[in-house]
């Protein structure tokens, strides 16, 4: 089988970084320059020498207390690294990967080979994005430019129980620095190659002795590294803007209220979009005056128009704790809107074929309460409550261009094709691919859910604590889906056309009386109808990619869903020793289910059988047909997926020692019903697998062989399945390997801090990311199995900095130093059957950084 690989430079790093893993794992010599607890394993530790607490258990605890595996980042690693968003967080997190895909508010968030592409907003995501303990509920809504990060954390594997039903795969929360009661702030300026320009600012201080105040901002401005050559216009750029600003009041020692406001734009041209196979009907492309270009990773593109991908994101919270001895409540309330709009070339070549306008609103409030107690004795609980109410409006068109109707006669080997057809069917001339309207559509979807969670610790002797935890939750969806087809060639059944110019009329009453009074006449015609040798119709199929569509509600399909679910967790922890603490645990998880709000939603079979060649006249009976429901072409597919179940068994130890420490997870994790997104070429198909599961171990370790020397590595292995997928958009996928899922990524890193008697430091940081070559997908609906395209990805970061005692720093920066190469993802041709276009990685970028914190 022939294959298309990239990055071909990774088999010599891999055994640099083999070298570097042994190295990592060899007996330290020297003690930490902190106390042993100081330093947790896989963060760099922060320059105050405190310990890392988190939040993954919802309780404030020290990383290696932390019985879940749980990966963090610090502020101090993301300045260094200069990790702008959580898009570069997967380069020093091995289990989180992220793609951006056709523009800047379509990212995918995948951990442990566990997510759901963000192409569509009816599907809810697998793992959930946290802001200040804010859910977000779309990755468009979780891209901001964050200054003041305190920490990233990563948590691994379903979440559900405290996290509820979009943590299904995981959780990444991101916690940022509140207010300060002592003045202060930072300014920074960055300029890079591609022009790239970032500045960013925040003060805090008093406002009064209990009540402190932050705001914060940045700017994000870079020419676009690719180019679309015909119109001579820059894309893959970067324009973003962001502020927040916050207030923490604390009345009295137990009391404590966080109020934050935020808002961010983006009003980028994104993203590159290259050809990998030009298939058969390239030809036609440059027959009409377009053109595209295979030189996959020159960045140069062919468009008909500059993509335009506008959002805006904002909102409010509050947090309010407080304290009363050993109980503390917690209620943290927000509302948020998304506003996104999308106009772009869906066909990617220079030939004006068929563009996309999509425009989403989304509005969201969130309550969570919770209560947990600190007590002294054996026994100790969390019980919270979480509410959820999201509304969603969409209305999206496909355009028809100039060159749609010449373009598709040349595919069809007959420039006046059309033209034959319109005058056999009756149908006005030169209506078929007409420019303007192809489709209009309307969407919206109301979510309302609530759960109830809660943990309860018992410690019956020192260090062994059993866990046990619950969540229940209910999630309710109503959906609307409205839209028209406009081209007049997708309104007419091919099959039903043959039969009713044989029989002479169109009435269904008319048709009926003669099938009945003419069982062999009607059966011979019927076959006719059905055989390309007598049906010229029949060739026209593929021309008719946008049928009219059936509206939900109906009097058949209510438009809603319903779903209700108990989850829980169990585990077992033990504090071996001061050094060493093990757990294991067994915990489900639950994602309700999604909604396909999109032109390709369909009835599903059942509710519809559709009849030879999606013919209604030769339809078996079915209650949308009974009803008089069904329109021209209807077949059926996926309303919606049903909802995701998970579970996971895991086992964890944890070292802490002067020196060095480590994590490790060896997991077992399975999701049945997993929601399966797949362009097929002219739309998605939303489906759900059987099951799927993955094997695997996490390893993370610190090394600190001298003062001022880091060494940190990680790595995650996945060996995952599908243990059950008989209809994928592929065929039965059953027992393959899913693909996207690397066998083995890395993360290491070397940090090295050169402190002066002044105070003065020179810091200097080289980072290495690391993803085994695996095939992308498990083939194309359109295109096959053959040749099967691979991805292997190897990243070097590295950047140095010189920080003056006054607070004033200076340095330099580079990402994807080797300029490395690689597909990030791959999919079937828009209306081009047997072309590939694919994402490219980005090139090399760099620069140079100056700071001043105050």
């Amino acid at each position: 089988m022939r294959s298309i690989k990239t990055g071909s430079t990774g088999s010599y790093r891999f055994t640099l970084l083999a070298g570097a893993a042994a190295f990592a794992f060899a007996a330290p010599t020297a003690a930490f320059a902190q106390d042993a607890d100081e330093g947790e394993p896989g963060v760099q530790a922060p320059e105050n020498n405190n310990v890392i607490i988190v939040t993954a258990s919802k309780r404030e605890q020290t990383l290696k207390e932390t019985p879940i595996s749980v990966s963090v980042t610090t502020g101090e690693t993301l300045e260094a690294a200069q990790i702008r968003d959580v898009l570069d967080l997967q380069t020093v997190t091995p289990s989180l990967r992220v793609s951006q895909l056709q523009n800047s508010s379509s990212t995918t968030f995948i951990i442990r080979g566990f997510g759901n592409g963000d192409n569509n907003f009816g599907i809810e995501p697998s793992v959930g994005v946290f802001i200040d303990g804010v859910f977000r509920s779309r990755s468009a809504a979780s891209l901001n430019d964050l200054p003041n990060v305190q920490r990233i954390e990563v948590l691994n594997g379903p979440q559900s129980t405290l996290f509820g039903k979009n943590a299904s795969a995981g959780v990444i929360s991101v916690v940022t620095r509140p207010p300060q009661f002592e003045f202060g702030g930072s300014v920074e300026a960055s300029y890079g190659n591609f022009n790239a320009l970032v500045l960013k600012g925040d003060v805090t201080g008093p406002i009064s002795d209990n009540i402190a105040f932050s705001i914060d901002g940045s700017y994000n401005r870079r020419d676009g590294y690719g180019n679309i050559v015909n119109l001579d216009e820059d894309v893959s750029e970067r324009n973003r803007w962001a502020a927040r600003g916050q207030l923490l009041i604390e009345p009295t020692p137990d009391l404590s209220i966080r109020l934050i406001g935020d808002y961010s734009r983006f009003d980028e041209a994104c993203c590159v979009v290259s050809t990998l196979v030009a298939g058969p009907t390239a030809p036609a492309v440059f027959g009409v005056g377009g053109a595209l270009n295979t030189d996959f990773f020159s960045y140069d593109i062919f468009l008909n128009q500059v993509p335009v991908n506008e959002t805006d994101n904002y909102g409010v919270s509050g947090q309010i704790d407080w304290a009363s001895g050993p109980i503390s409540v917690t209620s943290i309330t927000a509302y948020r809107k998304l506003e996104n709009f999308v106009d772009q070339d869906v066909d990617f070549t220079s030939a004006d074929i068929v563009s996309e306008i999509r425009d989403q609103r989304v509005k969201t409030f969130t309550q969570e309460l919770r209560i947990a107690s600190d007590f002294d004795g054996p026994l100790n609980f969390l019980l919270g409550g979480y509410y959820f109410d999201e509304s969603i409006v969409q209305d999206s068109l496909l355009l028809t261009g100039s060159d749609a109707r010449p373009f598709f006669s040349l595919l069809a080997g007959n420039p006046q094709v059309f033209n034959g057809v319109e005058l056999a069917l009756g149908l006005p001339q030169n209506s078929i691919f007409s420019p303007g309207l192809l489709t209009s559509e309307a969407y919206s979807m109301e979510n309302q859910s609530y759960s109830i969670f809660g943990t309860i610790d018992l410690e019956p002797v020192d260090g062994l604590v059993f866990t046990a935890g619950f969540n229940y939750t209910d999630d309710q969806k109503e959906f609307a889906l409205a839209g028209q087809a406009f081209d007049e060639l997708a309104n007419i059944n091919l099959v039903d056309a043959f039969i009713a110019g044989a029989i002479g009329s169109s009435d269904p009453a008319v048709i009926a009386a003669f099938a009945q009074a003419n069982p062999v006449a009607f059966g011979q015609i019927a076959a006719a109808a059905q055989s390309p040798a007598q049906n010229p119709l029949l060739g026209l199929t593929p021309f008719q990619f946008q049928p009219p569509f059936l509206t939900i509600p109906n009097a058949v399909e209510d438009g809603e869903t319903s779903d209700d679910k108990f989850t829980y967790l169990l585990r077992a922890s033990y504090q071996a020793t001061n050094e060493v603490n093990v757990y294991f645990s067994y915990a489900t998880g639950f994602k309700a289910s999604s909604v396909n709000l999109s032109r390709d939603s369909r009835p599903v079979f059942g509710d519809y059988i559709p009849g030879p060649g999606r013919s209604q006249i030769l339809a078996p009976p079915s209650p949308i047909l009974n009803a008089g429901l069904a329109v021209p072409n209807l077949t059926t597919g996926s309303r919606f997926a049903g909802p995701e179940e998970a579970e996971v068994y895991e086992l964890g130890i944890k070292g802490q020692w002067p020196g060095w420490g480590f994590n490790l997870a060896v997991f077992d994790q399975t999701i049945k019903g997993f929601q399966s997104f797949l362009f097929t070429g002219t739309g998605f198909q939303l489906n759900n697998a059987g099951q799927q599961s993955v094997k695997g171990f996490e390893l993370d370790t610190t090394i600190n062989p001298a003062d001022g020397l880091v060494f940190t590595f990680a790595v995650t292995h996945l060996d995952p399945v599908y243990d059950s997928f008989t209809e994928s958009p592929v065929g039965d996928l059953t027992g393959a390997r899913p693909g996207g899922i690397p066998s083995w990524s890395l993360a290491t890193s070397a940090t090295y801090t050169h402190e002066w008697d002044s105070g003065t430091r020179l810091i200097s940081r080289l980072d290495y990311s690391h993803e085994s070559n695996e095939n992308i997908n498990n083939g194309l609906p359109t295109f096959g199995s053959n040749p099967i395209f691979k991805r292997e990805v190897n990243l070097v970061n590295g950047s140095i900095t010189l920080a003056l005692d006054n607070g004033l720093e200076v340095g330099a920066w580079a990402r994807n130093l080797l300029d490395d190469e690689y597909i990030i993802t791959v999919f079937d041709g828009v209306a081009q059957a047997g072309t590939v276009s694919g994402y490219p990685s980005g090139p090399r970028t760099y620069g140079g950084v100056v700071r001043f914190k105050f």
